[in-house]
């Protein structure tokens, strides 16, 4: 009976370690791209916020998000970049992993607003 406590003990300590080891390591990365949403900050920039609700950009806006989120040769980051109307204008921000993730949304976007209309502001990470 003291073999089973003792063992329980021990168990929950070595738990309770590698748990505290964890959340010191989460807690020393910061999220990637914390330092570029300073940028979002400023009041010219163009964030979601600024999103037209006008029933044209909001199809626009879906419409281009369907077609991001439908290619499943994108990552993760690529789906969720901001994609933002405003009169038949389309911002795009945000991370991908390459440059060729920031050409494909891009056209996808071009090819849905129309030529001239999309200013592709994503960034490639790490670049």
């Amino acid at each position: 009976m003291k073999k089973i406590a003792l063992t329980l003990v021990l168990s929950s300590s070595l738990l309770g370690l590698g748990t505290i080891a964890m959340a010191q390591d989460s807690a020393a990365r910061a999220p990637d791209n914390s330092a570029v949403n300073v940028r979002d900050r400023a009041p010219d920039a163009m964030t979601a916020d600024k999103q037209s609700n006008a029933k044209s950009d909001v199809e626009l806006t879906r419409e281009i998000r369907r077609a991001v989120v439908k290619d499943d040769s994108l990552s993760m980051l690529a789906h969720n970049v901001k994609i933002v109307a405003a009169n038949g204008s389309i911002i795009l921000r945000g991370p991908v992993k390459t440059e060729q993730e920031k050409v494909a949304i891009a056209n996808k976007a071009e090819q849905i607003a129309g030529p001239n209309k999309v200013d592709n502001q994503l960034e490639v990470k790490n670049q």
